[in-house]
C-alpha cells in the first residue's frame, strides 16, 4: 500500500510544502507569506531549526522505507497444516528398497513425509553454473539491496513462525520450544546483526603504511566476493543450519550451493523456497541460492568441484576427514565445525543451584541432546556435586517424550533423528556402570505407546562418571546427562580439557578469580560464564572450536570476512606528486653490483635502524659516501 505524508511549515516567513511517499520526497515551491505573518527573528531561527530537524527525520524514514521488506508467499507443505497425521511407515528409513529416492519421514512418529529425488553429479554441475551466472550480477548489488533482501526474509520468518517450526519439528523430531530456540531465534538474531553491522564489517579497512619508506602510499584491505561458495550442513537444526551460511554468503556478495542432510531432505525443500522467494520478491535471480540433496557417494563431486571457492562443513569428525580430503584435490578452503564434548563446570560457591539446574537441563536436553554446543558433561566440585544430583534426578525422571502432533501439549523432549545410535547409547551407559558409575534415570531406548515407530531414547542421568570412561570421552549427541566430580577448580579444568574435543564450555560460580581462571584455562573456542551457549545468541562473536572440534569461524565479522577474498591494495597517496621510481643504481641491468648492494644495505639501515647513528650511516650509503 502506498504511503504519502504531506505537510506545510514556516521557515523565516516562507511557507514550504513537503510531500513524502515511498517513491519520492518532494518540496513544493517556496511561497512568501505576507510581511505581517513573519515571526520575530528569534522565533524564526528556532522554527527553522525545528523544521530542518523534522525534514531530516522524515527524509531518513523515507529513505529507509525504500528498503523495507517485501511481502511474498511460498507454498506451505500440507504436512505442516493443523490436523495432519500422515501414514505410518512399516519400517521407517530414509533408504528405499525399491528405488533411488530419499524417503522422508517424521522420526517422532514414523509417518511418511514423501520422497525427494537425490542429485546426480550433472545436477550439481547445473546448480553451480546457475549460481555462478546469478552471482555475477549479485556481486554488483549495493548493501542497501542486500539488506532489503534480508529484511524481506526476516519479515517472512516472523510472519510464518508456526509453519517453519512445524516443518522443522516434523523432519527432525524436536519440540516446538526447541525449534523456537534453536531454529528461529538464532536465525532472526543473525539477520538482525548482519542488517546492522554487516556493511561495517565489509567496507574497505584502512591500514597503516610502512614508514618512512612507503609513506607516500595509501594501503587498505578490501573484502570482495569469492564467487560461488558451498555449505554442507547437518540435520540437527535443518532451518538454521541451512539459512546461516546463506545469510552470510549472500550478504558478502556470493552465490551459494547448500547441501543439506538426506535425513532432513523434506524440510530443506520448503526452507530453500523461502530464501529463493525472498530473492524473487526483491527482483533478484533466485538461482543465486541452490540446494542439493544427494547420497554420500555423490557428495565428493560437490566437495571437490573447481567451481566452489569456499566450503563450510557442519557435521561429524569421520565425515569431515572425507570432506577435507576431497576438498584438498582442488584446494578449496574450509571452515569446519565438528561438535564437541562441552563441559559445564559448577563451582562450590555457585548461588541458587535450582536455577542453575534449569539452565543445565536446557543445555543437556535441548533438541534431545542433538546439539553441537550441548552440555555433554557437568563437572561439579565437592559441595555442589551432591546437591546437583538430588536436584537433577527427579527433574529428569519427569521429562515426557512425544511429538508435536500430540494434542495435549505436554511434551518436554522429542525424538532422536534415527535409532541407528541407540545401541551405542546403551553400550556407553552399561560400560560406565560396569566401571563404577550409577545410572539413576533412563539408559534405554523407549517404545512410545502412541508412536511405536518413533525414535525415542529415555532421558538419562549417569553420575559418578570418571574421565577414563568412554562415555566421558565420546560425543554422545543424545539425551544423556553426565555428572562428574572434581576435587577443586584446577581439577575441574583438567577434566574439562581431557577430551579431544574443544568447541564450547560453561562455568558457574561467584568468585571472580575462579571464573577468570576457568575461562582462561579452558581449552575451547567459546565460553559462557554463568550461562549456557549465549555466545551464539550474540552474533557479533565468531563461532567455532579448536582441536578435534574443527577450525575456522562463522558468525560475527570474522564469519562474513571468511567468505570473502581479502584483497590487499596499495595506491599512491599523492599520485601526481610522488610515486615509485627505481633508482639507477639498482635498475636492471645492474652496472655495479657492489654499489647496488651498498645502496640497498643503506636503504634498510635508514628505514629500520634502531639508533640515529645507524640511520645516518644508512643515509650515507644511499648517497654513495
Amino acid at each position: 500500500m502506498a504511503m504519502r505524508v504531506s505537510f506545510d511549515f514556516l521557515v523565516s516567513g516562507f511557507k514550504i510544502g513537503c510531500s513524502i511517499s515511498r517513491e519520492s520526497l518532494t518540496f513544493s515551491t517556496f511561497d512568501a507569506l505576507p510581511p505581517q505573518s513573519s515571526l520575530p527573528s528569534g522565533q524564526s531561527i528556532i522554527v527553522s531549526i525545528v523544521c530542518a530537524c523534522l525534514s531530516y527525520v522524515f527524509f531518513r524514514q523515507w529513505r529507509a522505507s525504500r528498503w523495507n521488506g517485501v511481502p511474498y508467499s511460498v507454498p506451505i507443505p500440507e504436512q505442516a497444516q493443523p490436523g495432519w497425521k500422515g501414514q505410518t511407515m512399516a519400517n521407517p528409513s530414509i533408504k528405499s528398497t525399491d528405488d533411488y529416492l530419499i524417503q522422508c519421514y517424521a522420526p517422532a512418529t514414523g509417518a511418511s513425509l514423501g520422497t525427494v529425488a537425490p542429485a546426480y553429479p550433472e545436477d550439481i554441475d547445473i546448480a553451480i553454473n546457475a549460481a555462478a551466472a546469478a552471482q555475477e550480477k549479485w556481486a554488483k548489488t549495493s548493501f542497501d539491496q542486500r539488506r532489503k533482501f534480508l529484511r524481506t526474509l526476516l519479515k517472512y520468518i516472523l510472519e510464518n513462525q508456526d509453519y517453519i517450526a512445524a516443518v522443522a519439528c516434523l523432519d527432525s523430531g524436536k519440540t516446538k520450544v526447541d525449534a523456537a530456540f534453536g531454529e528461529i531465534l538464532v536465525t532472526v538474531e543473525k539477520i538482525k546483526w548482519v542488517l546492522k553491522h554487516g556493511e561495517k564489517s565489509l567496507i574497505p579497512e584502512q591500514r597503516e603504511s610502512s614508514w618512512p619508506l612507503q609513506c607516500y602510499k595509501k594501503v587498505e584491505l578490501r573484502y570482495e566476493p569469492l564467487g560461488v561458495v558451498a555449505a554442507c550442513v547437518s540435520w540437527n537444526y535443518p532451518f538454521h543450519n541451512l539459512l546461516g551460511p546463506i545469510i552470510s554468503s549472500t550478504f558478502a556478495g556470493n552465490g551459494i550451493v547448500v547441501k543439506g542432510s538426506e535425513q532432513t531432505a523434506w524440510s530443506s525443500q520448503y526452507f530453500i523456497s523461502i530464501v529463493r522467494g525472498a530473492l524473487s520478491a526483491c527482483g533478484h535471480n533466485p538461482d543465486l541460492v541452490q540446494s542439493i540433496m544427494c547420497w554420500p557417494e555423490v557428495a565428493p563431486h560437490l566437495t571437490s568441484h573447481p567451481g566452489i571457492a569456499h566450503m563450510t562443513f557442519i557435521g561429524s569428525r569421520p565425515v569431515a576427514h572425507h570432506v577435507a580430503a576431497s576438498a584438498s584435490k582442488v584446494l578449496i578452503p574450509l571452515c569446519i565445525e565438528l561438535g564437541g564434548k562441552d563441559a559445564a563446570i559448577i563451582l562450590d560457591d555457585t548461588p541458587n543451584l535450582e536455577s542453575v539446574a534449569s539452565i543445565l537441563m536446557r543445555g543437556v536436553f535441548q533438541s534431545c541432546g542433538q546439539n553441537c554446543v550441548g552440555v555433554e558433561r557437568i563437572i561439579a566440585t565437592p559441595k555442589a556435586y551432591p546437591k546437583l544430583v538430588s536436584i537433577l534426578e527427579p527433574r529428569i525422571a519427569k521429562l515426557r517424550l512425544g511429538s508435536i502432533l500430540d494434542d495435549d501439549n505436554v511434551v518436554d523432549c522429542g525424538a532422536v533423528i534415527s535409532d541407528a545410535h541407540f545401541g551405542r547409547f546403551e553400550d556407553l551407559v552399561a560400560d560406565a556402570v560396569k566401571q563404577g558409575a550409577r545410572c539413576l534415570v533412563g539408559g534405554k531406548r523407549y517404545i512410545h505407546p502412541k508412536y511405536p515407530k518413533g525414535h525415542y531414547f529415555q532421558p538419562t542421568l549417569v553420575v559418578d562418571v570418571t574421565p577414563s570412561m568412554a562415555i566421558a570421552q565420546q560425543e554422545v549427541f543424545g539425551p544423556i546427562c553426565l555428572l562428574m566430580q572434581a576435587s577443586d577448580v584446577s581439577d575441574a579444568i583438567s577434566i574439562a580439557n581431557s577430551t579431544e574435543y574443544a568447541l564450547g564450555g560453561s562455568v558457574f560460580g561467584r568468585n571472580q578469580k575462579h571464573l577468570d581462571q576457568v575461562t582462561r584455562e579452558m581449552k575451547c573456542g567459546m565460553v559462557s560464564v554463568n550461562d549456557f551457549a549465549v555466545y551464539y545468541l550474540n552474533q557479533s562473536l565468531p563461532f567455532g572450536g579448536v582441536k578435534g572440534s574443527g577450525y575456522g569461524r562463522f558468525a560475527g565479522a570474522e564469519g562474513l570476512r571468511g567468505v570473502c577474498n581479502l584483497k590487499a591494495v596499495a595506491v599512491d597517496r599523492f599520485p601526481r606528486i610522488v610515486g615509485t621510481s627505481i633508482p639507477p643504481v639498482v635498475d636492471y641491468p645492474l652496472k655495479d653490483g657492489q654499489r647496488a648492494w651498498r645502496f640497498t644495505k643503506g636503504l634498510v639501515e635508514l628505514g629500520y635502524g634502531e639508533t640515529v647513528m645507524r640511520k645516518v650511516n644508512g643515509l650515507g650509503k644511499l648517497m654513495g659516501m
